[in-house]
């Protein structure tokens, strides 16, 4: 446990500053006037000055990060404050924390991809379903041996890792798969995936058939890993629709001390397991602050928005009200999943 908690700690200290780093780097691009450029949060424990006058600092705790810019929360009359600066800048700075998240999150997947002994496609090459005489079947609710399913509901599927989050999604709810069979394009209407049980939840079982494996070239790795990259994103955003819609409960909700357990479970499997989850967080992370929540980068951008629409900036202490707002928020929703995640463990 302990190396998961220092592998948990890297990771998140690693995402913090690629994200805090984004805007920053973008920051610096433009010109604006940067105070400090710190990774954590809480009391400063170490900080040195630039000659450039930008302070460098590392805090105590590992929950966050932060660049102070110039006319970030309040008005100035410097010309390169961020406040003062041409809105597509603005925009841009607030973007690349996400982007950079993202893009640390396609590299990771890129390694893991690389690495990983095989490639597979949704091709089926043989069942797993056991029927009435323990023999295993050659077809299964219309499916059969050698069909490939290219799209769940219409969801186009462009690799495997999007079979199986949509699979996954679809529970025990009817369903339309789409497949190749040789040179047709046939649908099955009403598929009913299997089903599995995690933590209360209900998910639809994709592990009922073996794929076929696909060749592993230099196109398809980065190919696959490009597809995985975008739909983690997808994966991301719709687990948060379904979160808010009430599909999936608070208790599927992971803080810190559960993403330790996680890499602890993960760990037993090997480093390109804790790797790949280091990715989805880093991902996670990333499409997270674009939400539109006041003190996320989201809530920033839709102030931006706002101040676009009404030819006007929104008062910078109705705006900073709002986010610091926004962030005791936030940070009563952290303490409230880590004392849900101490308990689960208990």
């Amino acid at each position: 446990m302990l190396l998961s908690i220092i592998l948990a700690i890297l990771a998140f200290g690693l995402i913090i500053l690629v994200h805090e780093l984004g805007h920053f780097l973008t920051a610096r691009h433009f010109g604006v006037t940067i105070d400090e450029f710190s990774i954590g949060m809480g009391p400063e424990l170490v900080s040195k000055r630039s000659k450039s006058g930008i302070r460098y600092s590392l805090r105590a705790l590992p929950i966050g990060g932060f660049v102070s810019m110039a006319g970030e929360d309040e008005h100035s009359d410097d010309p390169h404050a961020l406040c003062n600066r041409p809105k597509y800048q603005r925009f841009l700075i607030l973007f690349a924390g996400a982007f950079m998240n993202v893009l640390l999150g396609f590299i990771i997947m890129l390694i893991c991809v690389s690495f990983s002994k095989n490639l597979y496609s949704n091709k089926i090459e043989s069942f797993l379903v056991i029927d009435e005489n323990e023999n295993i079947v050659s077809e299964y609710q219309g499916l059969k041996v050698g069909d490939e399913i290219i799209s769940i509901n219409g969801s186009r599927l462009f690799v495997r890792y999007d079979y199986v989050f949509s699979a996954m999604r679809m529970q025990d709810t009817p369903c339309t798969l789409t497949v190749k069979r040789g040179n047709e394009t046939i649908k099955i209407e009403n598929f009913v995936f299997p089903t599995t049980v995690e933590s209360g939840i209900t998910y639809g079982n994709p592990a009922f058939f073996i794929p076929c494996e696909k060749e592993k070239t230099v196109l398809t790795v980065i190919g696959d890993t490009a597809c995985q990259t975008v739909s983690t994103v997808k994966m991301v955003v719709l687990s948060l629709y379904d979160l808010i819609t009430g599909k999936y409960s608070v208790e599927a909700v992971s803080g810190p001390v559960g993403v330790v357990s996680e890499i602890n479970k993960t760990a037993q499997a090997g480093i390109l397991q804790v790797l790949f989850l280091i990715s989805l967080i880093t991902i996670n992370i990333g499409v997270f602050n674009l939400l539109p929540f006041p003190a996320l980068d989201g809530g920033r951008i839709l102030f931006l928005i706002f101040e676009a629409i009404i030819g006007r900036p929104l008062n910078r202490k109705t705006e900073g009200f709002i986010n610091l707002l926004g962030f005791v928020i936030l940070l009563g929703f952290i303490i409230l999943i880590t004392f849900k995640d101490i308990i689960s463990l208990l």
